[in-house]
């Protein structure tokens, strides 16, 4: 039974951290299908929502409107963004664009570490109240709000991406950014509506996981580099893909540092990345194609 306990708490530990993964994920995967560039500074969007919910909460202000504030700041981050260092480049070759995502990173974490400074700071859980238990092990509420706010946020960007007109509008412009120009969508604006609702998602997942793991400058770089060996491994151009690919993960790092070490958690995440690269290039998930993406 003390087995049996111990492969439980790993599986909702997997699944905490994975749910964490597949919100910045889908931050990428939406990114990427719509501008084509890997937005490296995903990450720090997830650092920015905590530190800023950290801020607001700090200031007296209630939890709930913290929450709020934090995110629409993060939206509002990733919009200046878009249009001050992405829409002024889009000619630019694709290596180009990379390069400017990881500049403006490097950029958040030092402004970050300017004003939050290198002491990791903590938010208190979302609700109140005692850990339970399931099959003997203890499961924090914390735990299951990360996997009920990604399960929702999924539903969200599906009832978002097929049922309403932005929606389509911005899937329009995946398949084709030619014909949809000519039925007068414009390809900009989806771009700029495309790294905003990123913003809020990396948002989203820096306020969850500050209450577990603390909240710090430097957060976004791991969680940024974690979520995108989960779109890569799952499939950077399909967002379910991508989710499962980060439970994928959340779970490998779990079962590794439980029944393993701590220090090979990352060594097997990276290695994992470079076993689907090599196999199977499109993702575990991705349908075979002749298109190479």
């Amino acid at each position: 039974m003390e087995s049996l306990s111990q492969i439980v708490q790993l599986i909702f530990s997997g699944l905490t951290i994975g749910s964490i993964y597949a919100l910045i994920a889908m931050g990428f995967v939406i990114t990427y299908n719509i501008t084509g560039v890997l937005n490296f500074a995903q990450g720090e969007f997830a650092m920015l929502g905590a530190l800023i919910c950290v801020s607001a909460v700090g200031a007296g202000l209630p939890y709930g409107v913290a929450i709020i504030i934090s995110i629409l700041a993060v939206v509002l981050i990733a919009g200046l963004f878009e249009r001050v260092a992405i829409y002024p480049a889009r000619h630019s070759s694709v290596p180009t664009l990379i390069i400017i995502t990881i500049g403006v990173a490097i950029a958040f974490r030092g402004i970050a570490l300017f004003i939050w400074g290198t002491e990791p700071h903590m938010l208190r859980p979302l609700t109140d109240g005692q850990p339970f238990s399931i099959s003997g092990a203890i499961i924090q509420q914390q735990s299951v709000w990360a996997i009920v706010v990604s399960l929702l946020s999924l539903v969200a960007m599906y009832l978002f991406f097929e049922k309403t007109f932005v929606g389509k509008a911005v899937i329009a412009c995946v398949v084709n950014r030619f014909a949809a120009r000519l039925m007068g969508i414009r390809p900009e604006k989806m771009s700029f509506l495309s790294i905003s609702v990123s913003g809020g998602l990396g948002a989203i997942a820096g306020i969850i996981i500050a209450p577990i793991s603390g909240a710090s400058y430097n957060m976004g770089l791991m969680l940024g580099m974690k979520a995108f060996i989960a779109a890569v491994i799952g499939g950077i151009s399909n967002a379910p893909a991508a989710i499962l690919g980060a439970m994928i993960i959340g779970l490998l790092e779990s079962f590794t540092e439980g029944l393993w070490t701590t220090g090979f958690k990352d060594a097997v995440s990276f290695g994992v990345l470079l076993l689907v690269l090599f196999l199977l290039p499109n993702g575990i998930f991705a349908k075979s194609s002749g298109k190479r993406v």
